[in-house]
C-alpha cells in the first residue's frame, strides 16, 4: 500500500508541474523583441488612394496567412515612411497581443490560437534609431462576443485585413524612456 501511495504522489506532482508549466505566462519587453521577418506578408496588396500636398493615403489589403506587423513594417521601409497613422478592420486566424505590466516593464502576452474578428486596429509609424517602426493597438472579438484589446505583437490575417494608412510629411521620432523601458514619441526631436 505504501508503494501505491508513493506512485500516486509522484503522479500527482507530475500533473501539478505540467499544469503549472502549461500556464507559465510569457512576457515580452521592448529590448527582448525578436528581429522582424519581413517576408511573412507575401500576399499584401498596396494602392495609393489619394495625395494632398505631401500627405498620401494608401490601402494595404492583406491576404489569408499574411502577418500584419511584418507587412506594415515592410511597407514603411519600402515607402520611406517617417510618420504615419493607420486603422484597419478584418479577420484573423490567430493573434498575439500584450498588456503592459508596470512592475516588470514588459508586456504580458495574451495569445489567441483560434480565429478572431479584428473589430479595430489602430496605430502609428515613427522613427526609432532612424528606422520606421509600427506601434499598433488592436481590439479582437472572440466567438463568445467578448472584446479583448492590447498592444499588437502578431496577427495572422484570415480572409482579409483592410488597412488604411495616411503618410505625413513631417518626421516623428521616438526616444527611449528608461522609466518604462519603452520608446516614446518626442515631438521636439529632429533626429
Amino acid at each position: 500500500m505504501n508503494q501505491h501511495l508513493k506512485v500516486l504522489t509522484a503522479a500527482l506532482l507530475l500533473l501539478l508541474r505540467a499544469g503549472l508549466s502549461a500556464q507559465a505566462q510569457e512576457y515580452i519587453g521592448t529590448s527582448t523583441a525578436k528581429p522582424m521577418d519581413l517576408s511573412k506578408a507575401p500576399g499584401v496588396k498596396t494602392k495609393l488612394l489619394s495625395t494632398s500636398g505631401q500627405t498620401k493615403t494608401y490601402i494595404l489589403v492583406f491576404a489569408k496567412g499574411d502577418e500584419i506587423v511584418a507587412g506594415l513594417t515592410k511597407f514603411a521601409q519600402q515607402y520611406h515612411v517617417k510618420n504615419a497613422h493607420y486603422q484597419a478592420i478584418g479577420d484573423a486566424l490567430s493573434a498575439k497581443i500584450g498588456v503592459y505590466d508596470y512592475e516588470r516593464k514588459q508586456f504580458k502576452v495574451i495569445p489567441f490560437a483560434e480565429p478572431v474578428e479584428v473589430a479595430s486596429l489602430t496605430g502609428n509609424i515613427t522613427l526609432v534609431g532612424g528606422k520606421p517602426v509600427a506601434h499598433t493597438h488592436v481590439s479582437l472579438a472572440t466567438f463568445d462576443g467578448l472584446l479583448h484589446g492590447g498592444h499588437l505583437f502578431e496577427l495572422i490575417s484570415g480572409p482579409t485585413v483592410e488597412l488604411y494608412v495616411t503618410v505625413e510629411p513631417t518626421p516623428l521620432y521616438k526616444q527611449h524612456n528608461a522609466e518604462f523601458d519603452a520608446n516614446l514619441i518626442d515631438p521636439d526631436l529632429t533626429k
